[in-house]
């Protein structure tokens, strides 16, 4: 077993000191956000359809 099997997975980032950022720097933050988690939902979107695709074919006939 190596040290790094220790590590965990993922590092928890540290949240954006947002009292130091100008009203400009928060709305394109805010928009790299609105990004990812647009990201993020099409990655839920594609996995559910991989799991529904995986039930239906392991599916027993009525």
């Amino acid at each position: 077993m190596d040290a790094e099997d220790l590590e965990p997975r993922r590092k928890v980032k540290q949240p954006l000191v947002l009292d130091r950022l100008s009203v400009e720097e928060l709305r394109e933050y805010r928009a790299e956000l609105e990004a990812e988690i647009a990201r993020v939902d099409d990655a839920i979107k594609d996995r559910r359809g991989h799991i529904a695709a995986a039930e239906a074919l392991f599916r027993k006939p009525d």
